[in-house]
């Protein structure tokens, strides 16, 4: 059985992709879920794969519409949790990347937006999940990462910026708070619609990425959403305590 059998996770970033294909996943192993997005109707879509059509698992999943960055998005989400019962944590799966642009280029508006989704998200989860985690005494903090993290990458230099951030922010996290279970998923290159506007980028660095992106694509190298999924629903499925204050790549399981 999955450790996190009838406990409850938030997991931002569930209208599509990744995230959508992890909490069909995670649903089927009977995990209940407060799935968000900003996109009601891919929301909606999510909901009916992971329960609407009377999976055989009774696992609960709620809908909650709304920026992640945002205080109340987050005390709303945690509210539906815990009225479902066994509050576990939150996996963060939601992210932005606005490729193309040098990084002179960028508008204060799409840098501000990959910032906010991926690090301004995280710290709201944080901020709203801890407390309730710390009293409780256990709990799980699952942050997205990337090999951006570490690199420097033409067209999408405040993506690889924000996942340095995100990442080192799990780090203090799991220093801070080591009884929470905290860490990083890298979820590898995959075909998600990322992958898709990166490949279609336009600004100063557009061929310099579009480069590294198509041929991946053309050589068969990327992933389905789902077998990145899969990854980590396998590293949480037992012990998920043994990945505190790592760094996971799904290339390495």
């Amino acid at each position: 059985m999955h450790e996190l059998h009838g406990k409850t996770l938030l997991l931002t970033g569930a209208s599509m992709g990744i995230g959508r294909a992890l909490a069909v996943a995670l649903t089927g192993e009977g995990v209940n879920l407060v799935i968000n997005a900003r996109s009601a109707d891919l929301l909606r879509e999510t909901w009916e794969l992971c329960v609407g059509r009377g999976g055989a698992s009774k696992a609960v999943a709620e809908i909650v519409v709304g920026d992640a960055s945002k205080a109340e998005t987050v005390a709303t989400m945690t509210k539906a949790a815990q009225k479902i019962g066994n509050f576990q944590g939150f996996i963060h799966a939601a992210g932005i990347l606005h490729p193309g642009p040098y990084v002179w280029e960028l508008s204060d508006k799409d840098f501000l937006a990959v910032f906010q989704a991926n690090v301004m998200a995280a710290h709201q989860l944080i901020r709203g999940c801890l407390p309730l985690l710390l009293e409780q005494g256990s709990g799980l903090a699952v942050f997205f990462g990337s090999g951006a993290a570490e690199k420097t990458q033409p067209g999408i230099a405040a993506y690889c910026a924000a996942k340095a951030a995100e990442e080192h922010l799990a780090r203090q996290l799991a220093a801070e708070a080591p009884e929470i279970t905290s860490l990083v998923y890298r979820p590898g290159i995959v075909e998600t619609r990322m992958q898709v506007q990166a490949r279609e980028s336009e600004g100063g660095a557009a061929q310099k990425l579009q480069a590294v992106f198509r041929p991946w694509k053309e050589q068969g190298q990327l992933m389905t959403p789902e077998q990145s999924a899969a990854g980590l629903v396998r590293l949480l499925a037992a012990n998920p305590r043994r990945l505190h204050g790592k760094t996971w790549d799904v290339r390495d399981l």
